[in-house]
Protein backbone atom coordinates (compact mmCIF):
# COMPACT_ATOMS: atom_id res chain seq x y z
CA UNK A 1 0.00 0.00 0.00
CA UNK A 2 1.44 3.04 -0.96
CA UNK A 3 1.07 6.37 1.33
CA UNK A 4 -1.43 8.88 -0.18
CA UNK A 5 0.59 11.81 -1.96
CA UNK A 6 0.28 15.46 -0.42
CA UNK A 7 -2.08 18.07 -1.75
CA UNK A 8 -0.53 21.40 -2.07
CA UNK A 9 -3.17 22.99 0.50
CA UNK A 10 -2.09 20.32 3.00
CA UNK A 11 1.68 20.83 2.50
CA UNK A 12 0.60 24.58 2.76
CA UNK A 13 -0.92 23.79 6.71
CA UNK A 14 1.72 21.12 7.45
CA UNK A 15 4.53 23.42 6.78
CA UNK A 16 2.74 26.45 8.84
CA UNK A 17 2.22 23.97 11.90
CA UNK A 18 5.90 22.87 11.48
CA UNK A 19 7.17 26.08 11.72
CA UNK A 20 5.17 27.48 14.44
CA UNK A 21 6.94 24.37 16.31
CA UNK A 22 10.01 25.50 15.53
CA UNK A 23 9.45 29.32 16.10
CA UNK A 24 8.46 28.16 19.80
CA UNK A 25 11.04 26.20 20.66
CA UNK A 26 13.55 28.37 19.49
CA UNK A 27 12.10 31.08 21.84
CA UNK A 28 13.86 28.90 24.67
CA UNK A 29 16.43 27.40 23.04
CA UNK A 30 18.74 30.02 21.73
CA UNK A 31 21.24 29.82 19.14
CA UNK A 32 21.18 26.94 17.42
CA UNK A 33 18.60 26.36 15.07
CA UNK A 34 20.20 23.71 12.84
CA UNK A 35 19.66 21.39 16.19
CA UNK A 36 16.39 22.41 16.55
CA UNK A 37 15.44 21.44 12.88
CA UNK A 38 17.21 18.00 12.79
CA UNK A 39 15.67 16.83 16.37
CA UNK A 40 11.80 17.98 14.81
CA UNK A 41 13.05 15.65 11.42
CA UNK A 42 13.90 13.27 14.17
CA UNK A 43 10.93 12.91 15.75
CA UNK A 44 8.85 13.28 12.71
CA UNK A 45 10.41 10.43 11.26
CA UNK A 46 9.69 8.08 14.69
CA UNK A 47 13.19 8.15 15.55
CA UNK A 48 15.34 8.32 18.81
CA UNK A 49 17.92 11.02 19.43
CA UNK A 50 21.31 10.85 21.30
CA UNK A 51 22.56 14.06 22.55
CA UNK A 52 26.53 13.97 23.62
CA UNK A 53 27.79 16.96 24.99
CA UNK A 54 28.92 18.79 28.20
CA UNK A 55 26.56 19.30 31.40
CA UNK A 56 24.84 22.94 31.16
CA UNK A 57 24.08 23.44 26.75
CA UNK A 58 20.56 23.24 27.58
CA UNK A 59 19.32 19.77 26.49
CA UNK A 60 17.26 19.68 29.20
CA UNK A 61 15.32 22.63 28.47
CA UNK A 62 15.30 21.94 24.56
CA UNK A 63 13.36 18.71 24.89
CA UNK A 64 11.38 19.95 27.48
CA UNK A 65 10.14 22.45 25.34
CA UNK A 66 9.47 20.25 22.26
CA UNK A 67 7.13 18.36 24.44
CA UNK A 68 5.38 21.26 25.70
CA UNK A 69 4.81 22.56 22.25
CA UNK A 70 3.28 19.62 20.35
CA UNK A 71 1.41 18.82 23.41
CA UNK A 72 2.90 15.39 24.27
CA UNK A 73 4.15 13.72 28.25
CA UNK A 74 7.10 14.12 29.12
CA UNK A 75 8.96 11.97 31.72
CA UNK A 76 12.76 12.01 32.76
CA UNK A 77 14.52 9.19 34.16
CA UNK A 78 18.22 10.19 35.69
CA UNK A 79 20.58 7.44 35.10
CA UNK A 80 22.36 6.04 37.83
CA UNK A 81 24.52 2.64 38.47
CA UNK A 82 22.02 1.70 40.76
CA UNK A 83 18.83 2.31 38.50
CA UNK A 84 16.97 -1.06 37.69
CA UNK A 85 15.05 -2.05 34.58
CA UNK A 86 12.27 -1.92 36.46
CA UNK A 87 13.04 1.71 37.81
CA UNK A 88 12.10 2.19 33.78
CA UNK A 89 9.46 -0.04 32.80
CA UNK A 90 7.33 -0.85 35.81
CA UNK A 91 7.10 -3.48 38.55
CA UNK A 92 4.03 -5.44 39.93
CA UNK A 93 2.93 -4.33 43.36
CA UNK A 94 0.67 -6.10 45.85
CA UNK A 95 -2.66 -3.97 46.04
CA UNK A 96 -4.37 -4.80 49.43
CA UNK A 97 -7.98 -3.47 48.41
CA UNK A 98 -8.30 -6.01 45.63
CA UNK A 99 -5.87 -8.49 47.03
CA UNK A 100 -3.81 -8.97 44.20
CA UNK A 101 -0.72 -7.55 42.29
CA UNK A 102 -1.34 -5.10 40.14
CA UNK A 103 1.27 -3.32 37.67
CA UNK A 104 2.32 0.12 38.70
CA UNK A 105 3.66 1.64 35.19
CA UNK A 106 7.32 3.58 34.69
CA UNK A 107 8.49 6.16 33.17
CA UNK A 108 8.43 4.56 30.25
CA UNK A 109 4.77 5.13 29.58
CA UNK A 110 5.00 8.60 28.26
CA UNK A 111 5.40 10.48 24.85
CA UNK A 112 8.90 11.38 24.96
CA UNK A 113 11.28 10.03 27.53
CA UNK A 114 14.36 12.11 28.50
CA UNK A 115 16.87 9.57 29.73
CA UNK A 116 19.69 11.41 31.04
CA UNK A 117 23.37 10.31 31.14
CA UNK A 118 21.91 7.00 29.97
CA UNK A 119 25.99 5.66 29.96
CA UNK A 120 25.41 5.85 33.66
CA UNK A 121 23.24 2.74 33.71
CA UNK A 122 24.49 -0.64 34.12
CA UNK A 123 24.19 -2.58 30.70
CA UNK A 124 21.10 -4.72 32.11
CA UNK A 125 19.20 -1.20 32.69
CA UNK A 126 20.20 0.26 29.24
CA UNK A 127 18.85 -3.03 27.68
CA UNK A 128 15.60 -2.42 29.20
CA UNK A 129 14.80 0.36 26.47
CA UNK A 130 16.01 -1.48 23.63
CA UNK A 131 12.48 -3.05 23.14
CA UNK A 132 10.58 0.29 23.92
CA UNK A 133 13.00 1.92 21.48
CA UNK A 134 12.35 -0.99 18.11
CA UNK A 135 9.09 -2.12 18.67
CA UNK A 136 6.83 1.14 20.86
CA UNK A 137 6.12 -1.91 23.27
CA UNK A 138 7.73 -3.80 26.61
CA UNK A 139 7.30 -6.83 28.17
CA UNK A 140 7.01 -7.34 32.16
CA UNK A 141 6.46 -10.72 33.34
CA UNK A 142 6.08 -12.44 30.44
CA UNK A 143 2.79 -9.30 29.75
CA UNK A 144 3.38 -7.28 26.95
CA UNK A 145 2.26 -3.31 27.10
CA UNK A 146 2.06 -0.91 24.59
CA UNK A 147 3.48 2.29 24.90
CA UNK A 148 1.90 5.59 24.18
CA UNK A 149 1.96 6.52 20.41
CA UNK A 150 4.13 9.12 19.98
CA UNK A 151 6.68 7.92 21.81
CA UNK A 152 10.66 8.87 21.58
CA UNK A 153 13.62 8.38 23.46
CA UNK A 154 16.13 11.56 24.07
CA UNK A 155 19.10 10.46 25.59
CA UNK A 156 22.13 12.63 26.89
CA UNK A 157 25.50 11.45 27.88
CA UNK A 158 28.89 13.50 29.13
CA UNK A 159 31.67 12.64 26.27
CA UNK A 160 34.57 13.98 29.08
CA UNK A 161 33.51 11.43 32.10
CA UNK A 162 34.02 8.22 32.11
CA UNK A 163 34.71 7.22 35.61
CA UNK A 164 31.72 5.42 36.95
CA UNK A 165 29.94 4.83 33.15
CA UNK A 166 29.12 2.09 31.22
CA UNK A 167 29.63 2.87 27.47
CA UNK A 168 26.61 2.18 25.37
CA UNK A 169 26.45 -1.32 23.03
CA UNK A 170 26.53 -1.20 19.39
CA UNK A 171 23.13 -2.12 19.00
CA UNK A 172 21.66 0.29 21.66
CA UNK A 173 23.70 2.88 19.26
CA UNK A 174 22.16 1.88 16.53
CA UNK A 175 18.52 1.86 17.83
CA UNK A 176 19.23 6.26 17.78
CA UNK A 177 18.30 7.72 14.57
CA UNK A 178 20.72 10.95 15.30
CA UNK A 179 23.02 11.29 17.09
CA UNK A 180 23.69 15.06 17.82
CA UNK A 181 25.76 17.61 19.72
CA UNK A 182 24.00 21.07 20.79
CA UNK A 183 28.28 22.48 21.82
CA UNK A 184 28.11 26.20 23.20
CA UNK A 185 26.58 29.04 22.26
CA UNK A 186 28.28 29.98 18.51
CA UNK A 187 28.26 33.68 19.13
CA UNK A 188 29.10 36.45 21.70
CA UNK A 189 25.42 37.66 21.22
CA UNK A 190 23.89 33.99 21.59
CA UNK A 191 25.29 34.07 24.93
CA UNK A 192 24.15 37.92 25.79
CA UNK A 193 20.83 36.31 24.31
CA UNK A 194 20.60 33.47 26.73
CA UNK A 195 20.95 35.72 29.88
CA UNK A 196 18.42 38.38 28.63
CA UNK A 197 15.69 35.43 28.36
CA UNK A 198 16.70 34.21 32.15
CA UNK A 199 16.30 37.99 33.47
CA UNK A 200 12.10 37.80 31.36
CA UNK A 201 11.43 34.30 32.34
CA UNK A 202 12.78 34.88 35.97
CA UNK A 203 13.67 31.39 36.62
CA UNK A 204 15.45 28.37 35.16
CA UNK A 205 12.94 26.05 33.69
CA UNK A 206 10.14 28.65 32.12
CA UNK A 207 8.53 25.05 30.01
CA UNK A 208 5.64 24.91 32.50
CA UNK A 209 4.38 28.15 31.20
CA UNK A 210 4.29 26.96 27.60
CA UNK A 211 1.83 26.58 25.84
CA UNK A 212 1.23 23.94 22.42
CA UNK A 213 1.13 24.83 19.56
CA UNK A 214 -0.22 21.93 17.67
CA UNK A 215 -1.96 18.87 19.22
CA UNK A 216 -0.30 15.76 19.84
CA UNK A 217 -2.58 14.36 17.60
CA UNK A 218 -2.26 16.79 14.72
CA UNK A 219 1.62 15.95 15.24
CA UNK A 220 0.82 12.15 14.86
CA UNK A 221 -0.72 13.09 11.51
CA UNK A 222 2.60 15.10 10.47
CA UNK A 223 4.33 11.72 10.97
CA UNK A 224 2.18 10.13 8.57
CA UNK A 225 2.79 13.31 6.07
CA UNK A 226 6.43 12.75 6.02
CA UNK A 227 6.22 9.15 5.03
CA UNK A 228 4.28 10.70 1.83
CA UNK A 229 7.37 12.52 0.63
CA UNK A 230 8.58 11.29 -2.71
CA UNK A 231 12.15 10.00 -3.21
CA UNK A 232 13.57 9.43 -6.47
CA UNK A 233 15.18 6.49 -7.30
CA UNK A 234 18.49 8.24 -8.01
CA UNK A 235 18.78 9.89 -4.30
CA UNK A 236 17.80 6.24 -3.04
CA UNK A 237 20.94 5.18 -5.54
CA UNK A 238 23.41 8.01 -3.73
CA UNK A 239 21.86 6.80 -0.39
CA UNK A 240 23.74 3.48 -0.87
CA UNK A 241 26.17 4.91 -2.33
CA UNK A 242 26.96 7.16 0.72
CA UNK A 243 27.07 3.73 3.16
CA UNK A 244 28.61 1.23 0.88
CA UNK A 245 31.53 3.69 -0.02
CA UNK A 246 31.74 4.36 3.90
CA UNK A 247 31.97 0.41 4.39
CA UNK A 248 35.14 0.29 2.39
CA UNK A 249 36.98 3.27 3.50
CA UNK A 250 40.29 2.95 4.74
CA UNK A 251 40.37 3.11 8.45
CA UNK A 252 36.98 2.15 8.48
CA UNK A 253 36.42 -1.08 10.42
CA UNK A 254 32.89 -1.53 10.69
CA UNK A 255 30.65 0.67 8.59
CA UNK A 256 26.76 1.86 8.62
CA UNK A 257 24.68 -1.04 8.40
CA UNK A 258 21.01 -0.90 6.25
CA UNK A 259 19.67 0.71 9.12
CA UNK A 260 22.23 3.74 8.85
CA UNK A 261 20.61 4.24 5.04
CA UNK A 262 17.01 3.87 6.55
CA UNK A 263 18.06 6.70 9.40
CA UNK A 264 19.59 8.46 5.95
CA UNK A 265 15.43 8.12 4.09
CA UNK A 266 13.39 8.77 7.23
CA UNK A 267 15.42 11.89 8.49
CA UNK A 268 16.23 13.05 4.89
CA UNK A 269 12.16 12.84 4.00
CA UNK A 270 11.57 14.63 6.91
CA UNK A 271 13.79 17.81 6.66
CA UNK A 272 11.89 17.81 3.32
CA UNK A 273 8.57 18.21 4.82
CA UNK A 274 9.95 20.57 7.31
CA UNK A 275 11.98 22.86 4.58
CA UNK A 276 8.56 22.81 2.73
CA UNK A 277 8.74 20.29 -0.02
CA UNK A 278 6.97 17.47 -1.57
CA UNK A 279 9.68 15.70 -2.44
CA UNK A 280 13.31 15.09 -1.16
CA UNK A 281 16.71 16.09 -2.40
CA UNK A 282 20.47 15.60 -1.61
CA UNK A 283 20.73 18.44 0.18
CA UNK A 284 17.99 17.05 3.00
CA UNK A 285 20.42 13.83 2.94
CA UNK A 286 23.24 15.32 3.60
CA UNK A 287 21.80 17.61 6.04
CA UNK A 288 21.96 15.02 8.54
CA UNK A 289 24.11 12.33 6.99
CA UNK A 290 26.80 13.53 9.44
CA UNK A 291 24.47 12.72 12.65
CA UNK A 292 22.81 9.44 11.05
CA UNK A 293 25.92 7.70 10.31
CA UNK A 294 28.81 8.79 12.47
CA UNK A 295 27.23 6.74 15.72
CA UNK A 296 27.04 3.66 13.37
CA UNK A 297 30.51 3.90 12.16
CA UNK A 298 33.54 2.06 13.81
CA UNK A 299 37.21 2.61 13.03
CA UNK A 300 39.83 0.57 13.58
CA UNK A 301 41.78 1.07 16.46
CA UNK A 302 45.31 2.79 14.64
CA UNK A 303 42.65 5.26 13.73
CA UNK A 304 40.99 5.85 17.50
CA UNK A 305 44.46 5.74 18.87
CA UNK A 306 45.55 8.32 16.94
CA UNK A 307 42.23 10.47 17.34
CA UNK A 308 40.26 10.34 14.67
CA UNK A 309 36.66 10.89 14.67
CA UNK A 310 33.57 8.91 13.19
CA UNK A 311 32.44 12.66 11.97
CA UNK A 312 35.65 13.18 9.52
CA UNK A 313 35.71 9.28 6.79
CA UNK A 314 31.60 10.41 6.96
CA UNK A 315 31.70 14.03 5.67
CA UNK A 316 34.76 12.68 3.49
CA UNK A 317 32.72 10.33 1.05
CA UNK A 318 29.86 13.41 1.20
CA UNK A 319 32.46 15.23 -0.54
CA UNK A 320 33.56 12.81 -2.60
CA UNK A 321 30.35 11.39 -4.35
CA UNK A 322 28.61 13.67 -6.58
CA UNK A 323 25.04 13.83 -5.91
CA UNK A 324 22.21 13.62 -7.77
CA UNK A 325 19.96 16.73 -9.13
CA UNK A 326 16.97 17.38 -7.12
CA UNK A 327 14.10 15.66 -8.86
CA UNK A 328 10.16 15.82 -8.20
CA UNK A 329 7.37 13.31 -8.10
CA UNK A 330 6.89 12.26 -12.16
CA UNK A 331 3.09 12.27 -13.50
CA UNK A 332 1.65 9.06 -12.62
CA UNK A 333 4.06 7.82 -9.81
CA UNK A 334 2.28 6.34 -7.08
CA UNK A 335 5.52 5.65 -5.16
CA UNK A 336 5.16 7.05 -1.20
Amino acid sequence: MTAPELETSELEEDVERLSMVTDQVNEYFVGHPDVVEKLLASVLAGGHVLFEDYPGLGKTLLVKTLAQTIEADFDRVQFTPDVLPSDILGTRIWDPDQRSFTFEKGPVFTNILLGDEINRAPPKTQSALLEAMEEGQTTVDGNRFQLPDPFFVLATQNPIEQEGTYPLPEAQMDRFLLRMHTGYPQTEEDEREILRRRIDWKEDDPTDGIEPVISKESFVRLQAAAESVFVHEELLGYMSQIVRRLRDLDGVEVGPSPRGALALLKAGRAMALIRGRTFATPDDVKSVAVEALAHRTILEVEEVLEGAEAEVPVRHVLDEIPAPRPRKRPEGDGQP
